[in-house]
């Protein structure tokens, strides 16, 4: 008998085209994941901003004021007077817009007013159109964070996150959809400390030399630096935006002055300190306070270039400044008439403008004291309607309630609480220069307003402050995460906790949405979200 002979035909292969092209695109991502990552989460962020951003039709809060002064500085040049029934006006069916050439005396300086303006030129004076461009800012701060967090933590997931948390924070949310100055402000602080962190790398390679050698740390030159005046630009934007610039652009000096001297020691300089001082302090003030005075100055070309501003021909007639006060302080009598009457008449103006801002105590019903601001102890209430059941689509038989509240997502601004003594550990007891960076930002941002204990502030004030906690929360989380080397169970743990506390910032901010974009919900629901009495 013949034996069978059984063969086995093997299997034909999957094509093989496809793997590599999957390979091809995961290592494409990888490669770019610096900015798609970053520019991932900004989509997102600018989704949220900007989803019916012209609701409510009104005026939020002190958008009685910027909008129309933006306006007024497209039209005129200056901020002029407008009636008490403007707001009705202007929101009116046909539109009138009441804008009357008299000069108004304005507490800020105009350069937020006129960034305001470009939405309005584009979009029109109704609320979509002077939200706009805060809007588009807030958005470009969350793409801004994640690149800087990227820079500073050396990590795109910790930059990412940061900018995420960023993005679902309900001040920092709030105030990119109303036109208020101070988120405009924040965009030019964290451009500033964006561009130091370059300069910071830039210097580090420059006194390094080509070859990787390190020259004598005590005589080395930096030449110029373009990213430090760009960083004096942008501060000068946030004095020309709000005063209490003033105090970051002094905080941000010192901060690129230590570095300087870090660098030198870093070089092997005997003195580091004694060679920043000769070398180093005299171009960095140049550089940013040089830089900023400019800015500054140019904001008020408007102001200059028309004839109708407020006290715009204050010293015509007037021989000096003997009436005057520099920082409360009189100023001696002395001839001035060799300085032109347009400088004497603004700052004359600047001298109103801080009496005004330092003395400021009006009673307000949502001011608060700086020591509540970080544990959010009393947010403030920007838009409030209480509704019948049948009104604005409220189905609830006990009413409902729309409002706009300025409160940060608690359990965001809860955690950076914990973040920042963290990075005061890791600054203080670790010399952690990342940490130390945060922190100087932190204190030049918040610390000044302690000195205003019967000044009228609020507490969106702190807007500002938000992208350095979500750094400073990122950094956390980084930490969480376990160091270089750890164990895959330990890397587990700590990704798994950093997570959940993502997740519940996220699942507290969506928590929360209704009450940070005026949606009309049940007044049980909005009683539920009411966690603590002074938030009523």
């Amino acid at each position: 008998m013949t034996q069978a002979v059984v063969t086995h035909t093997p299997a034909p292969e999957a094509p093989a085209g496809p793997e590599p092209a999957r390979r091809g695109l995961v290592s494409w991502a990888v490669d770019r994941s610096g900015w798609l990552g970053p520019v991932a989460v900004a989509l997102f962020a600018g989704l949220l901003r900007f989803w019916r951003l012209g609701y409510p039709n009104a005026f939020v809060f002190d958008e009685t004021y910027y909008p129309k002064d933006a306006w007024s500085l497209l039209r005129q040049g200056y901020e002029g007077v407008w009636p008490d029934s403007a707001n009705a006006d202007i929101l009116g069916v046909p539109q009138r817009v009441p804008l009357t050439p008299a000069p108004e005396f304005i507490a800020h300086p105009p350069l937020g007013k006129w960034v305001i303006a470009l939405g309005e030129q584009l979009f029109g004076l109704h609320p979509f159109g002077w939200r706009f461009m805060t809007a588009l800012l807030g958005t470009l701060a969350v793409l801004m964070l994640a690149r800087i967090g990227r820079r500073l933590f050396g990590s795109t997931l910790i930059g990412c996150t940061a900018a995420l948390l960023m993005s679902v924070d309900g001040l920092a949310f709030v105030m990119s959809r109303v036109s208020l100055l101070d988120g405009v402000q924040t965009v030019f602080v964290l451009g500033a400390f964006g561009c130091l962190l370059v300069d910071r790398d830039h210097a580090r390679a420059r006194i390094a030399g080509p070859d990787g050698t390190r020259p004598d740390g005590d005589r080395a030159r930096l030449g110029l630096r373009p990213w430090r005046i760009a960083a004096g630009a942008l501060l000068g934007a946030a004095c020309a935006t709000k005063w209490n610039g003033l105090t970051i652009l002094a905080a941000f000096g010192l901060l690129t002055v230590l570095w300087d001297a870090s660098r030198r020691r870093w070089a092997g300089a005997r003195h580091p300190y004694r060679s920043m001082l000769r070398r180093d302090a005299g171009p960095a003030l140049l550089a940013t306070v040089g830089s900023a005075a400019v800015v500054y100055l140019a904001s008020w070309s408007g102001w200059f270039a028309t004839g109708g501003g407020y006290d715009r021909h204050w010293a015509e007639g007037r021989s000096g400044l003997s009436a005057d006060k520099l920082f409360g302080v009189p100023l001696p009598q002395v001839d001035l008439t060799w300085v032109p009457a347009a400088l004497r008449s603004w700052w004359h103006y600047h001298s109103q403008m801080w009496d005004f801002n330092t003395g400021l105590s009006t009673p307000h019903t949502y001011q608060s004291n700086p020591w509540s601001w970080l544990v959010q102890g009393r947010p403030v209430s920007m838009y409030w309607e209480q509704l019948p059941q049948g009104q604005k689509g409220c189905t609830a038989p006990g009413g409902c309630a729309s409002q706009i509240l300025g409160l940060g997502t608690p359990v965001l601004w809860w955690a950076a609480c914990f973040a920042l003594v963290y990075l005061l550990w890791r600054w203080f007891f670790r010399r952690d220069w990342r940490s130390g960076a945060v922190l100087c930002a932190v204190a030049g941002i918040y610390l000044p307003w302690f000195q205003y204990q019967e000044r009228t502030v609020f507490s969106f004030y702190m807007v500002v402050l938000v992208p350095f906690l979500c750094l400073a929360v990122a950094q956390m989380l980084g930490a969480m995460l376990g160091p270089p080397g750890c164990s895959p169970e330990r890397r587990r743990i700590g990704a798994a906790g950093a997570g959940l506390v993502v997740l519940a910032v996220m699942g507290c901010f969506a928590f929360f949405y209704p009450l940070y974009t005026g949606e009309v919900f049940p007044m049980t629901d909005w009683q539920d979200r009411m966690w603590f009495t002074s938030w009523i």
